[in-house]
């Protein structure tokens, strides 16, 4: 019985994009179960909890023609740690420009020094979502700019209604 191959798809997704979207199903075509990993980071300030994170891929992602493949999950410490318990063969990461593989290289030089049996798989983004960061939505949210066809529509709905919600505590 061969081993299925299980992929890692690891970030932050505060929001989770249509980039992203587009990479999780993208990667079902190359692996047997992809696993969304949410990162959990208690130094970094969240628009939306781990929980929050969690369920809304859940959502988008049972809406996924390969929902079958996809599980979710969180993670906190090394991303290779992580990985080998879950016995990945691979990570998946974007590349949206040459700045994200000047980012990305030497994580992946780190990781296979970490993880040897555990390989790199850097997908480039769909040019729809190429200028795509979870940064740049929400800036462009609160600051009351279009997010239109940039995230799922349950996402946007509720990044709109926490971010209004934010801007009313400020004032």
């Amino acid at each position: 019985m061969v081993s299925p191959r299980i992929a890692i798809f690891p970030g932050s997704f505060d929001p989770l994009t249509n980039g992203h979207v587009d990479l999780i199903r993208r990667s079902t075509h190359l692996f047997d179960r992809v696993v969304v990993a949410v990162l959990v980071n208690p130094e970094k300030r969240s628009l939306f909890s781990v929980d929050e994170r969690l369920t809304q891929i859940r959502e988008v992602c049972q809406l996924l023609p390969e929902s079958a493949q996809i599980e979710v999950d969180a993670f906190e410490g090394l991303l290779m740690h992580y990985a080998l318990k879950r016995e990945a063969c691979a990570v998946v990461r974007g590349l949206r420009s040459g700045v994200d593989f000047e980012y990305e290289r030497p994580m992946a030089t780190m990781n296979a020094h970490l993880a040897p049996t555990v390989e790199t798989v850097c997908l480039l983004a769909d040019a729809r979502y190429a200028h795509v960061s979870s940064r740049l939505i929400k800036e462009v949210a609160s600051l009351g700019g279009s997010i239109d066809g940039l995230v799922p529509t349950s996402i946007c709905e509720r990044l709109l209604a926490r971010v209004r919600a934010e801007t009313a505590t400020r004032s």
